[in-house]
C-alpha cells in the first residue's frame, strides 16, 4: 500500500491575497461569483443574446488566459423554519409540508487565470500533480498583474451589462476559508456544500476518484469527434413543448440544472496565441495534403484543416481549445453505475459521445482546483471557435426566491422547493411593472380556486385587507378559518348591511356621505331616470341634518330605519316650514319608493343590520353573491355597498395594502352599470397602495367584453394564466388580447405538461409587466388543501370534523388531514 502524501506538498496555489489566487507557477487567477437568469424564462433572442454577450466578454481577455466556468448543483433538503412564534395554523402545516424537500442546489463561478507568457502547456505527463517539487519559472510582474486586473474589468462590465449576468469578485476569506466557514478551495477538495463547515477529508486518486465518502465519476467532452454536428444558444426542451410552441433552455443545461445529482459542471476555454494557432494549423493542412494520397482519412482531415482555416480568415473567428467534463458523485457505492447512466444519458441528449474518463481521471480532477486551471493537461483539450465553444457554456440556474417580506409560497417546477414570490411589491419598485392589478384566467378544474385562496391567504397574513367578491362559495373555508366577515343570502338568514353606521362616533365625512347618496338614490330612482340637483341637495342635508341629530342623541341607533323615520318625521316638517315645493323634492315619493326598506318591509332586513359592522377595520370580507346575481333589487343595492366598502378602505387606511379580488361576479357587475367603477378601480387603486384583481374562467368573456379588455386588461401588470390546453386552438386570439409574446405563449402552453406524477399539484403561469414571465407549482399542504377546497364532499367532511371539536375549524382540519394520512377516512 502507498504511503499516504501530504495533500501541502502538492498543493499548487502558493497564496491567495488582494483578491488573487497565486499558483506556485506565477499563475494569477482572480474569481468572480455569477448570478445567471432563471431556468425557462429566456426567450430564443435572450438566448442568442447572452452568448453574443458572453463572446464579447470572453474576446477581450488577453492571449494565455484561461476562461474556466465552474457550475456547482449539490443535492440537498429545504430546512423548515418553526422558529416564528406568529406562524399561523396553516404557514406551520406548510413548513412540516415542504420539511426536507429534495431539491439541486446551484451556485456559478468563473475564474479568468493568466499564465506568464513562457510557461510550457501542461499535460497529463506534465501535471502539477505530478510534481514533488513546485517552482515558479517567473517572478510575478506588477505591470502583468495590473493589465490582466484592466482587462478582467472590461470583461465583467460587458458581461454584467448585457442584464443577464451578476458578477461578484470573491474575497480572500472566500477564497481560503476561515475557521467558520471552509472557503471555495477547501470546498473544491472536499465536495463541500456551500455553506458547509471545514472538514478535513482523504483524497483517493487511485482506482477512481473518492473523496472522503463521495464516490466520484468524471465524464469528458475532450475529443472533437464526441461532440454534437450541430450545437447553439438554445436548444428544444421537448417535455414542455407541443405543436404549436416549442419551449427552450441553454443548449448545455442537459448537464447543468436538468441533471438530477450532485455534480460540478466544469467549463474551459483556453485563449493561445491566435496567429501562432493558425499558423500550426497551416503547417498540419500542408502535412495532410502531402499524404492525402496514402489515406482516405488523411484526405478528410485536410478538408476538415482547410474549412477551419477558411472559417477563421474569411468570418474573423478566434480559434480558441475547449473542454467541458462532469464530475459527479455519491455516497452509495452500489449507486455509482445508475449514477454512470444519468450522466451518459445527460451527454447523449446534447447529441455528444460520452467518456468516462480514468487514467487521466486525477490530472482532470486536480486541474479544476480553483486557480490551478493553467494546469490543465492539454492533450485532452480539442480545437474549435469561441462561438462553438461557448455553446457549451451553462447559462441558466434554479428558481429564486424573492427578499420582499410580502409574497406568497410558490413552488420551484422542476423540484416543488418552496419559494417566496412577490409579484406585488417587488415588480414596482424594479420598474417592471407599473401597478399591483391582477388578470387571472384559468377555466374549471385548473386549480384556479386553490391559486386566489393561496394568494388571498398570503396577503391577509402579512396584514392586507382584503375584500373578496364571489359567486360559489370559494372562500368560505377560509373566511372562516381566519374569523372574516361572510356575506351572503339564504332564506332563513338574508344578507345584511348598515351603510349608515360609522365606527366609533366618528364624523361624517364627504366620502361616506356621498357613497349614501348613492345607494339612495339607486333605491330611489331607476337606470334611465336622471335626479335633479334640487334632489340632490335635499338628500345632502337630510344626511347632514340626521348625523347632527345622532350626535345629539347617542342614544338612537344609526341604520336606515332611523333615517327613514328621521325623514318621515322630522325632515319633512322642515320642508314645509321651508316651503319647498314639490318638483325640487318630492319627499311622498321618495319614501314611498323606499318604503320596503323600511322595518318590516320587503327588504327591511338589508340596511339594517346590527352585526358585522365594523367593515373598515375587518381584514378579511367575502361578499357572497351567488344567489342575488340576478336580484333586480338586491344586487345592484349590495354592489354598491361591496364598492363603497373598499373605497373606504382604499381613501382610509393610509400605508396598509388593500385588495379587492372579483371573482365571476363582475360579469354580472358590469351588466349592472358598474362599467365606470370598475374603469376607476383599476386605474387609481395603485395610488391607494392598493391591488385590484379579476379572475374569470371563460375565454369569450374576456374576449366580448370591452369593460375587461379596456379596464381590466390594460391595466392588470401582473397576468396570470392557469392550464389552458382546453384552449389550444384558440389560443391565439387570448395571446392577442393578452399581449403576450411567444416565449409566454410556449410557456402557458406547457403548464402541467410533465408534473411529477407522485405529487399532487397544478401549475401557474405569471407574466409581470410582460417583461419577467415563469411558471410555477401551486403545491400546498394537506391542510392548506383542506381549507381551499370547493369539492362539496371534501367541505362537508371538514365542517362535520369541525363540529366535533366545537366548532373550531382549525383542530377540525388537524384531524382530518391526520385520519386521510392514515388511511382512516
Amino acid at each position: 500500500m502507498a504511503a499516504p502524501i501530504d495533500l501541502g506538498k502538492l498543493l499548487p496555489i502558493y497564496t491567495v491575497e488582494h483578491g488573487c489566487i497565486l499558483s506556485r507557477q506565477g499563475d494569477i487567477t482572480l474569481a468572480y461569483q455569477v448570478s445567471l437568469p432563471e431556468i425557462f424564462t429566456l426567450s430564443d433572442r435572450d438566448y442568442e443574446a447572452f452568448h453574443q454577450a458572453l463572446i464579447k466578454s470572453i474576446r477581450l481577455l488577453p492571449r494565455f488566459t484561461v476562461f474556466h466556468k465552474q457550475d456547482w448543483f449539490m443535492e440537498t433538503s429545504y430546512k423548515a423554519d418553526f422558529s416564528g412564534e406568529r406562524q399561523s395554523f396553516l404557514t406551520r402545516a406548510s413548513e412540516r409540508f415542504f420539511h426536507e424537500r429534495p431539491y439541486l442546489a446551484h451556485s456559478c463561478y468563473i475564474f479568468l487565470t493568466r499564465k506568464p507568457d513562457s510557461r510550457r502547456p501542461s499535460s497529463s505527463l506534465l501535471s502539477g500533480l505530478l510534481r514533488r517539487s513546485l517552482v515558479p519559472e517567473q517572478a510575478l510582474q506588477p505591470r502583468l498583474l495590473l493589465d490582466f486586473l484592466d482587462q478582467a474589468g472590461q470583461f465583467e462590465q460587458v458581461l454584467s451589462d448585457s442584464g443577464f449576468a451578476r458578477l461578484r469578485r470573491l474575497p480572500d476569506e472566500e477564497l481560503a476559508g476561515t475557521r467558520e466557514k471552509a472557503g471555495l478551495l477547501e470546498r473544491y477538495c472536499g465536495l463541500l456544500e456551500e455553506e458547509g463547515l471545514p472538514l478535513l477529508q482523504d483524497i483517493h486518486l487511485r482506482g477512481g476518484i473518492r473523496i472522503g465518502d463521495r464516490h466520484c465519476q468524471l465524464f469528458t467532452l475532450a475529443d472533437a469527434e464526441a461532440l454534437p454536428a450541430l450545437c447553439g444558444s438554445r436548444v428544444n426542451y421537448d417535455k414542455y413543448s407541443t405543436d404549436r410552441s416549442k419551449c427552450s433552455t441553454g443548449f448545455a443545461s442537459p448537464l447543468g440544472q436538468l441533471l438530477p445529482c450532485s455534480h460540478i459542471l466544469n467549463q474551459y476555454i483556453f485563449l493561445e496565441d491566435a496567429p501562432q494557432t493558425l499558423q500550426r494549423l497551416e503547417r498540419k493542412r500542408l502535412r495532410l495534403q502531402s499524404l492525402s494520397a496514402y489515406s482516405r482519412e488523411n484526405a478528410i482531415a485536410r478538408d476538415a484543416t482547410q474549412d477551419f482555416l477558411n472559417e477563421a480568415l474569411g468570418q474573423q473567428r478566434l480559434p480558441v481549445k475547449a473542454h467541458f467534463n462532469v464530475l459527479a458523485w455519491t455516497e452509495e457505492q452500489e449507486k455509482l453505475k445508475k449514477l454512470g447512466h444519468v450522466v451518459s444519458s445527460a451527454i447523449a441528449q446534447l447529441d455528444a459521445t460520452p467518456k468516462l474518463e480514468t487514467h487521466g481521471a486525477a490530472q482532470i480532477f486536480w486541474a479544476g482546483l480553483p486557480g490551478n486551471a493553467a494546469d490543465f493537461p492539454m492533450n485532452d483539450t480539442f480545437d474549435t471557435f469561441l462561438e462553438q465553444a461557448c455553446c457549451f457554456l451553462n447559462m441558466e440556474t434554479a428558481y429564486r426566491s424573492s427578499l420582499s417580506p410580502t409574497g406568497l409560497r410558490l413552488g420551484d417546477r422542476l423540484t416543488g422547493k418552496p419559494l417566496h414570490v412577490d409579484i406585488s411589491d417587488e415588480p414596482v419598485r424594479q420598474g417592471i411593472c407599473t401597478n399591483r392589478n391582477k388578470f387571472i384566467l384559468g377555466p374549471s378544474g385548473s386549480g384556479k380556486s386553490f391559486f386566489t385562496n393561496h394568494l388571498v391567504r398570503s396577503y391577509h397574513e402579512q396584514g392586507s385587507h382584503i375584500v373578496l367578491v364571489d359567486v360559489g362559495h370559494s372562500y368560505k373555508g377560509l373566511c372562516d378559518l381566519v374569523n372574516g366577515y361572510y356575506f351572503t343570502y339564504d332564506e332563513k338568514n338574508p344578507i345584511r348591511f348598515n351603510p349608515f353606521y360609522i365606527e366609533g362616533g366618528a364624523e361624517l365625512d364627504t366620502e361616506k356621505k356621498e357613497s349614501i347618496k348613492t345607494l339612495l338614490l339607486a333605491l330611489w330612482k331607476k337606470d334611465s331616470e336622471a335626479f335633479s340637483r334640487s334632489e340632490y341637495v335635499a338628500l345632502s342635508n337630510a344626511l347632514e341634518l340626521y348625523y347632527h341629530t345622532l350626535r345629539a342623541k347617542p342614544d338612537i341607533f344609526p341604520c336606515f330605519d332611523t333615517f327613514y323615520a328621521f325623514v318621515r318625521e322630522t325632515f319633512s316638517s322642515r320642508l314645509r316650514a321651508e316651503r319647498v315645493r314639490e318638483k325640487e323634492f318630492d319627499i311622498d315619493n321618495f319614501l314611498y319608493v323606499l318604503r320596503p326598506y323600511y322595518r318590516d318591509g320587503e327588504f327591511g332586513y338589508l340596511l339594517n343590520a346590527r352585526e358585522n359592522l365594523d367593515l373598515l377595520t375587518e381584514r378579511f370580507i367575502v361578499f357572497e353573491l351567488d344567489n342575488i346575481k340576478d336580484h333586480p333589487i338586491l344586487f345592484p343595492v349590495v354592489t354598491i355597498i361591496i364598492m363603497e366598502v373598499f373605497i373606504s378602505k382604499m381613501r382610509k387606511l393610509k400605508g396598509v395594502r388593500k385588495a379587492i379580488l372579483i371573482e365571476e361576479a363582475w360579469k354580472a357587475i358590469a351588466k349592472e352599470g358598474m362599467a365606470e367603477y370598475i374603469r376607476y378601480l383599476f386605474k387609481t387603486v395603485r395610488k391607494f397602495y392598493g391591488e385590484a384583481i379579476v379572475v374569470t374562467q371563460e375565454v369569450e368573456d374576456i374576449i366580448s367584453s370591452p369593460v375587461v379588455k379596456q379596464a381590466i386588461i390594460n391595466n392588470s401588470d401582473c397576468k396570470i394564466l392557469l392550464d389552458q390546453s382546453k384552449y389550444l386552438n384558440k389560443f391565439d386570439g387570448i395571446q392577442e388580447l393578452l399581449g403576450l409574446t411567444e416565449k409566454e405563449k410556449a410557456l402557458v402552453l406547457s403548464i402541467n405538461k410533465a408534473n411529477d406524477p407522485h405529487r399532487r399539484y397544478k401549475e401557474v403561469f405569471i407574466s409581470l409587466g410582460g417583461t419577467l414571465s415563469k411558471v410555477y407549482r401551486t403545491e400546498v399542504s394537506l391542510e392548506e388543501y383542506l381549507a381551499y377546497t370547493t369539492e362539496e364532499s371534501e367541505k362537508v367532511k371538514v365542517q362535520a370534523y369541525a363540529q366535533r371539536h366545537g366548532g373550531d375549524l382549525r383542530k377540525g382540519i388537524r384531524e382530518l388531514a391526520g385520519d386521510m394520512r392514515t388511511g382512516k377516512v
